[in-house]
């Protein structure tokens, strides 16, 4: 996860702001968890909310602070305990373990935190511009883990008989939106991150590609329209389905999207406020690339490329919709009446780099390039993004069969 090298230098009183929000924000995200709801791991592929707090405090001290001279670590221990896959750094905790590491306690995560942002503000006027884009990459890294965070939480609620709420929050039921097959010429079009601003470098480099003339739909796939799809035998119908996707539906026994219930009430969902019943007219989510291709093909439709929805979003304000503006987390509610927001969406294409993509040099270089096989792109925001973070460039990228992180669909059509 670097940054673009087309970017222009970032200053001290700028990053400022943008760091203190961020760290504050993470704060108050961890606050209303106690010190078991943040030390359990509820799967492999999620992470404690404590190791979320612990991984990007590792990251500033480990890539910044380390290198500001009379800076103190706070922990030699903690280099072991809260790196990621950073080989390149040294060893590191297994993955799957992070739910044994009952010690360090939250409250020993939250003294280290503010170790590290005082001396982070201190130090910061008196870095040199390299030091600086890896702050700027410290924000936006841990931004992301923001979002990890959230959907972590609601995995580990999820999988407690108790099902807790980790929000307040009624139930949502937006009304119904007309869809709309919005036209896209096609032709020579240019996708990548190019110019200034922040961007991870998997981004980049811009560059040309042929589309075929296509149509995108103005909504999400909503909840009714998976019930519709669950009613007509989508499931059961392995001519819907790839290959692969088929054995993984058998394997498991997959019937539904992750965390719906069916009762005499009608279906219910997991939510971040607990179990609520589905709003007919909100996005679906929590579904796999999988199931989303399935139902793209029950659908008579197709879900868009990567370059398609990128295309078609670029004239979209990135920051609009549902997504994450404070602690007070929100769900997706079918609000977002542009590409942004609510869940990111699937797309038909390979998580691959774009043509000239090059790592960078040193660590921070392993965070994006090597995960570059058996991934599918996503694009948008969702309701736990936090606003500003996301861009049409911006390659989310999740394995097939995943679907614990609020991922959706948008419709996509030939001309």
């Amino acid at each position: 996860m670097a940054t673009n090298t087309a970017r222009s230098s970032v200053d001290a009183a700028s990053l400022l702001p943008a760091l203190q929000r961020t760290r504050s924000l993470t704060v108050a995200l961890a606050a209303p968890l106690s010190d078991a709801d943040a030390s359990v791991q509820s799967m492999p592929d999620a992470s404690p909310a404590k190791w979320h707090m612990a991984h990007t405090t590792w990251f500033f001290e480990t890539f910044v602070l380390a290198n500001v001279p009379g800076y103190r670590i706070f922990d030699e221990r903690y280099a072991f305990l809260f790196n990621s896959y950073y080989e390149a750094v040294g060893p590191r905790h297994p993955r799957e373990r992070r739910g044994m590491l009952t010690r360090p306690a939250l409250a020993d995560v939250l003294a280290w935190l503010g170790h590290v942002d005082d001396a982070l503000t201190a130090a910061l006027p008196q870095l040199d511009p390299a030091a600086l884009a890896l702050v700027e990459l410290g924000i936006n890294h841990e931004q992301q883990h923001q979002e990890l965070l959230l959907t972590d939480i609601l995995d580990l609620f999820a999988a407690n008989p108790l099902e807790p709420a980790y929000v307040a929050a009624a139930p949502i039921s937006p009304p119904a939106r007309a869809r709309n097959w919005e036209n896209h010429a096609g032709g020579i079009v240019r996708i990548g991150h190019a110019g200034n601003g922040f961007a991870f470098d998997c981004e980049g480099p811009a560059h040309d590609v042929l589309l075929r003339p296509f149509q995108l739909a103005s909504t999400l796939v909503t909840n009714a329209e998976w019930q519709a799809f669950i009613g007509d035998g989508g499931y059961a119908d392995p001519r819907l389905w790839l290959s692969d996707g088929w054995a993984w539906v058998q394997r498991n026994g997959i019937t539904a999207p992750l965390r719906w219930q069916a009762g005499t009430d009608g279906w219910t969902g997991m939510t971040l406020a607990g179990r609520q019943p589905l709003a007919p007219h909100a996005p679906v989510t929590h579904i796999s690339y999988y199931e989303a291709d399935a139902f793209a093909a029950w659908a008579e439709a197709r879900l868009p490329t990567e370059a398609e929805w990128e295309v078609a979003a670029q004239n979209h304000d990135a920051a609009a919709g549902n997504q994450l503006d404070s602690a007070a987390a929100v769900l997706p509610n079918g609000s977002s009446a542009g590409l942004f927001g609510d869940c990111w969406q699937w797309t038909a294409s390979a998580f691959l780099p774009h043509p000239g993509f090059r790592p960078a040099p040193g660590a921070v270089g392993e965070y994006n390039g090597k995960f570059m096989s058996g991934q599918m792109v996503l694009k948008g925001a969702s309701g736990a993004t936090p606003r500003g973070s996301s861009r049409a460039s911006v390659r989310n990228f999740f394995a097939a069969h995943q679907r614990w992180q609020f991922t959706g669909l948008r419709l996509a059509r030939d001309a």
